[in-house]
């Protein structure tokens, strides 16, 4: 794969590739921010990094929620590369999509991800550790291996800690990608699951010692599971997924941080609110420091040579302060100008982009859909909480924070304003 490269686009080749909808914003390799990150005014992730900055008993765990493309994996990322925290934890980030099957997820799959991820990526880091240490994590792999049967790919390595490498990396492709292995290797863990989290807590005990900082395990794109999914692993496995001795930021969904069960752990959560663009009430309000956020998102990334002032301000009001929304209205707009031969962004592009996704919701949305996002519209509330759920995770209803009094409340998209005065 190639390097990213961070660029400032004075062209539309380049451009476009700076709006990519799931472009990461990895930290550069001097700890600076990445140059196209923006921090949002009153942005809650400092409620995240004070809460790890906190003296405590026990490693805690966090649960980072969000809608769909409001930045949680940017924010994750910025917070790895910050100096504080790099000073008291020794963080990783990962996605947990590269370790297991989002599709078919289980909370022996996340701990299994976990024990993984520390053990290898501290041993890239250059980290050694103890070789007693190293001994027990090899029976508990020949433990694991009989019971399943092997599970080691190419040849035994002579060195423990490399065949513990391969084993680790062999473990997590089969619980991925081979549906009949993954019951096996579930089921021998089920059958002695404060093994794994002993192995869990070895390694990070072990890491500890070494570098006298806690690990830190950032797991991006655990809000991207069903529901269902989620709640067996949060709500019925929440006691287990809490055991391992490292600090964990989960992220986890905004359908299952309005659900019931998740209020056993809900003092653990921090919501991270789309960008407030106007008020709740009066209609229309402008709040100037939202639109100015989301001036900045466009201005790091591409010339304003390249867009119209007014097509700027319009694909913001019509981004409902989401990211990954303006990243999309400004990609399909870019390829529209280009298709037309032109040298500037105009509204018109903008208008054909946001009709672009108006088409999308109405294949989507039904007539009783449409009801209550007229309800929503009107009343700004977050209310009929299990119908809104599926509506938010469509992004159809986006849920804000006033910057002042801290009041959340709600609106639809507003390229669906248009819908549903139909």
């Amino acid at each position: 794969m190639d390097e990213l490269h961070y660029e400032f686009a004075k062209d539309f080749d380049r451009a476009w590739l700076n709006f990519e909808l799931d472009l990461p914003l990895h930290p550069q390799a001097d700890g600076k921010a990445n140059p196209f990150y923006v921090d949002r005014f009153g942005n809650p992730l400092a409620e995240l990094k004070d809460a790890l900055l906190a003296p405590f008993h026990k490693p805690p765990k966090f649960f980072f929620s969000g809608h769909r493309g409001c930045g949680k994996s940017t924010e994750l990322l910025h917070l790895l590369g910050d100096a504080e925290i790099q000073e008291k934890y020794w963080p990783i980030n990962f996605s947990i999509r590269q370790d297991a099957d989002i599709v078919d997820i289980d909370f022996k799959d996340v701990l299994l991800a976990i024990g993984g991820r520390l053990y290898r990526e501290y041993r890239q880091a250059g980290g050694e550790l103890p070789e007693h240490l190293l001994q027990e994590l090899s029976n508990w792999k020949g433990k694991v291996t009989h019971e399943v049967g092997t599970i080691q790919e190419g040849r035994m390595s002579s060195e423990i800690g490399a065949d513990l490498d391969a084993y680790f990396v062999s473990a997590g492709l089969r619980m991925r990608l081979e549906p009949a292995r993954r019951v096996e290797i579930r089921q021998t863990f089920e059958k002695d699951i404060t093994g794994l989290i002993a192995v869990i807590n070895a390694i990070s005990s072990a890491i500890y010692a070494k570098e006298k900082r806690y690990p830190l395990v950032l797991i991006d794109d655990m809000d991207k599971p069903e529901l269902e999914k989620a709640r067996a692993i949060f709500h019925d496995r929440r006691e287990i997924m809490t055991q391992p001795n490292c600090v964990i930021v989960y992220t986890v969904s905004s359908a299952l941080f309005y659900s019931k069960e998740f209020d056993a752990i809900r003092d653990q959560a921090i919501f991270l609110p789309n960008i407030n663009i106007t008020k709740s009430l009066p209609e229309g309000s402008v709040l100037q420091e939202g639109i100015s956020t989301l001036k900045k998102f466009i201005k790091l990334r591409m010339s304003p040579a390249l867009i119209e002032s007014e097509a700027a301000e319009l694909a913001i009001q019509y981004s409902g302060g989401v990211f990954r929304e303006m990243a999309r209205i400004m990609r399909t707009s870019i390829g529209r100008a280009r298709r037309r031969k032109a040298s500037i962004i105009e509204v018109a592009d903008i208008e054909w982009s946001a009709t672009e996704i108006r088409n999308e919701y109405r294949r989507i949305l039904d007539k009783e859909d449409i009801k209550l996002l007229r309800r929503i519209h009107k009343t700004k509330r977050l209310e009929y909480v299990d119908r809104l759920r599926p509506l938010m995770q469509l992004l159809a209803v986006l849920e804000y924070r006033e910057y002042r009094d801290g009041e959340n409340w709600c609106d639809i998209h507003p390229v669906l304003r248009n819908l549903i005065d139909v």
